[in-house]
């Protein structure tokens, strides 16, 4: 009996796994994976922190003492300065902020961050990352997307179709959104040519965080009777007319809407999280960009729990501009710090005290970088010669600096790195090959990294 039955329940397991999206091999434009993983999976969740705007490197995690002894000269007697997006160029600017080194790392970082410098032995920070685009909106396509041009996959489309959700009652890429849509719109979250069912959905960080979450029928069996007569109808349109991304995703995306009423409210609310740990992401601050970014953090960790896949959280409004300092430079980038520094130091100690950094890898980043030199008197200009991004846990080396710009901070200088090798290291640490996860549309296999992209072996551990 043992014998005849042992074959029926190996199957029977396989059906169950089947039935689950998070190992089901075939796409068909639900969350279903499209390949899964090539190799090891070191990380399997994102938490992109995006900085939008671009913060300037030579403020933040790439000291530069040598802007302090050249304050105020004329940086064309110094280096070759290359146009730039507003072409109102002043002298060079010292950084006003002081720099210390933190941890066993001995990292040098900023008055700006004092939360996210004792945290500074689990980063790799990457000084020599470059773009290919000087303006906010081709800039964050390209970070997003991996091209400059509208209507491409994001990210977070692309981790979801080549691995598939693990979460049942969840979308598997959420956008926290804190109050700022990057210049370049929701583009910026799409799923492009992929199914439309890998967008990016996007979460408000208060109350119920979607809108309509609550049902208004009477009760539940009759609120599933519209979607089962929805459903049928649907499907004589598929035997119809054949299989179509917009039904598939619609379906799909009904069964997910549904299954989000019982889930939402439960990862939105904070209410039950600890005193202790409620006031270190920063919900009691009396600066509420502090509390706005902390909710989106300790929501993002409860996500990440849950099993959502990508969870890229956008920056509140501080009352000025975003990380987009061509004047103000110091009010202004001191208003963003505040607002993130906390949360993420309190994000990045919260997942290490629940074992849950090791497998989720967090990425700091803007689209591009600023001069080294001000932009009138007291601003900065664009910059994608050279800028920083960090990340954290999922597989990352700790403790690590990776690359360098010039004495100035202005240009890549060793180990330059491309936001296509970025691309490609995040998707190596979860598992995917960048090369082989691909789509076939226009004719040629696309993929996240275009025909580029090489994984940062030494920010790997």
């Amino acid at each position: 009996m043992l014998s005849q039955c042992a074959g029926g329940f190996g199957a029977l397991a396989l059906a169950a796994l089947q039935q689950n999206s998070a190992f089901a091999d075939s796409i068909d434009a639900t969350r279903k994976a499209g390949h899964g993983p090539h190799h090891e999976v070191r990380a399997k969740n994102v938490i992109f922190l995006y900085m939008d705007g671009g913060p300037s490197q030579v403020d933040t995690f790439d000291p530069k003492p040598l802007l302090k002894r050249f304050h105020g000269k004329d940086p064309g007697k110094l280096f070759t300065v290359e146009p730039t997006q507003f072409n109102n160029n002043g002298t060079v600017l010292a950084s006003p902020w002081e720099f210390h080194q933190y941890g066993e790392s001995g990292m040098s970082v900023s008055d700006l961050f004092p939360n996210i410098a004792t945290c500074v032995d689990e980063l790799a920070v990457i000084r020599s990352m470059v773009s290919e685009f000087p303006e906010h909106t081709f800039a964050n396509y390209f970070l997003h997307t991996g091209s400059g041009l509208q209507g491409r996959p994001t990210m977070g489309a692309w981790v979801n179709y080549g691995l598939g959700s693990e979460c049942e009652n969840l979308p598997g890429f959420v956008v926290l959104n804190g109050g700022l849509i990057p210049p370049g719109g929701l583009d910026c979250f799409g799923s492009g040519f992929l199914p439309a069912s890998y967008q990016g959905s996007i979460f408000q960080p208060s109350g119920s965080g979607v809108a309509n979450i609550s049902p208004t029928e009477l009760s539940p069996d009759r609120q599933r009777g519209k979607l089962d007569l929805a459903r049928s109808l649907d499907d004589i349109a598929v035997h119809r007319d054949g299989r179509h991304d917009s039904i598939e995703s619609a379906i799909a995306n009904y069964e997910l809407a549904y299954a989000m009423q019982m889930a939402v409210p439960e990862v939105m609310s904070l209410t039950d999280e600890p005193a202790h740990l409620q006031k270190m992401y920063g919900l009691e601050s009396k600066y509420e960009p502090t509390r706005i970014y902390g909710a989106q953090c300790m929501i993002a960790r409860k996500m990440i729990e849950q099993g959502v896949r990508f969870i890229e959280l956008t920056c509140p409004q501080v009352g000025g501009d975003r990380w987009d300092q061509h004047s103000n430079l110091k009010k202004g980038h001191e208003n963003n710090a505040k607002a993130v520094d906390q949360p993420i130091a309190a994000l990045l100690k919260d997942l290490r005290a629940r074992g849950l950094l090791d497998e989720t890898l967090v990425v700091w980043a803007g689209e591009f970088g600023r001069t080294p030199f001000a932009q009138g008197t007291n601003g900065r200009d664009h910059n994608p010669f050279g800028f920083t991004v960090w990340m954290a846990g999922g597989g990352v080396k700790p403790g690590t600096v990776y690359g360098a710009t010039d004495e100035w901070g202005y240009k890549a200088i060793e180990n330059r790195t491309e936001i296509h090798d970025l691309h490609a290291t995040m998707l190596h640490l979860m598992g995917v090959d960048h090369t082989r996860s691909t789509f076939r549309f226009g004719g040629r296999d696309m993929r996240l990294t275009d025909v580029k992209g090489h994984v940062i072996e030494s920010v790997i551990a």
